[in-house]
């Protein structure tokens, strides 16, 4: 396959963090280079990653250079201001696409162009101020969620709203941000499918994961999901029709909600994802590798799980656990080599063998 890149060659990744780190040491094994363009100093990538281009955004010599110093662009996360992506887009490919980004980068847009594919999502409305919000409310009720359109993560950005009492309250925590309204889901659980369309319209999909947060943010996820088969099944054909609607490169991570209605579209996330962490010790070839392979050209692993795993997040303090952890011969430690824990702040995960799949 002529478009697949030689080993030796060099994958930009935007994004210094745990992510990006671990697509580094991904690609490192298939013996490519990576050159992370991050802000910000001593961050988790900048560890293991050749090359780490220290300079902001809207640096353009610097974002040139960046270009110019690496054959494919890739990233770990959304939010990457739109002029950057314009220039380098303009010198070097990125991948997964610029499409992607502008549907995941609002979850107004998200959500729309999710239901234009006959996917259920919950009942939203787009919610400028605060007449926007009693329209919304008369219409999807309370209890319902305010969250801004765009950069939210881990649960910030977001307002409960339980009744029409908590209205002002939750659009002054929007702090002027365009928002949307969500209705709640009534669901059993939280699913997720880790997915990855290959240069050449392959896909191939992990195992669905079973969810569970506390404080907005992941805890666990669990392999194998509590479903049926028709419903695991249904979560990896929805999967699949999103990567192709896109016409994505790359791995994508699909949050579902499992209802007596069928599935319900959480969200996507256009890069690899925190429920995808069980994969590295779950299968032969993990969700970063899989990344790699997918915007190198190169063909994918087909994502089979030899073992059922637990992957627990460690937030803030319970990296002090790992002296506890490291005493269990069926637990794989992952850092991500951060200089200090703070409360929700994700230090490292660990990987808990529950047995062969």
């Amino acid at each position: 396959m002529s478009e697949m890149l030689a080993p030796g060659s060099t994958i930009g990744i935007l994004g210094g963090g745990q992510l990006g780190r671990m697509l580094s040491v991904a690609a490192a094994r298939l013996g490519f280079k990576t050159c992370i363009f991050e802000p910000a100093g001593d961050c988790p990538a900048s560890h293991v990653a050749n090359f780490h281009l220290q300079a902001a955004y809207d640096d353009e010599a610097a974002l040139k250079r960046f270009a110019d110093s690496v054959d494919v662009i890739t990233y770990e996360f959304e939010n990457i201001p739109t002029s950057a992506l314009d220039l380098l887009e303009s010198l070097t490919p990125i991948r997964p696409n610029r499409r992607t980004l502008a549907v995941s980068q609002d979850r107004l847009t998200e959500k729309a162009f999710l239901n234009g594919l006959g996917l259920q999502t919950a009942p939203f409305a787009a919610v400028d101020d605060e007449f926007d919000l009693a329209e919304a409310l008369t219409e999807i009720g309370a209890p319902a969620i305010l969250k801004t359109r765009r950069f939210g993560y881990d649960g910030k950005g977001q307002a409960r709203i339980k009744s029409a009492q908590d209205a002002p309250q939750a659009l002054a925590d929007m702090a002027g941000n365009a928002a949307i309204l969500e209705g709640f889901v009534t669901f059993t659980h939280e699913i997720s499918v880790i997915g990855a369309r290959g240069l050449n319209g392959d896909v191939a999909c992990f195992d669905p994961g079973e969810n569970v947060h506390v404080d907005g943010i992941l805890h666990t996820t669990t392999l194998p999901a509590t479903l049926t088969s028709s419903q695991q099944m249904d979560a990896v054909l929805l999967t699949a029709k999103i990567l192709n609607a896109l016409d994505y490169v790359g791995v994508m991570g699909v949050e579902l909600f499992v209802t007596a209605k069928g599935l319900v579209v959480n969200e996507i996330a256009p890069r690899v994802h925190n429920s995808g962490h069980w994969t590295q010790n779950g299968c032969a070839i993990d969700q970063f590798e899989q990344h790699i392979r997918a915007v190198a050209g190169w063909p994918l692993g087909d994502g089979q799980r030899h073992s059922n795993v637990e992957m627990l997040n460690l937030i803030g303090d319970d990296v002090d656990r790992i002296p506890e952890l490291a005493k269990d011969g069926k637990v794989a430690i992952h850092l991500y080599g951060k200089a200090q824990a703070k409360k929700g702040r994700k230090m490292g995960h660990v990987n808990r063998i529950l047995g062969p799949a």
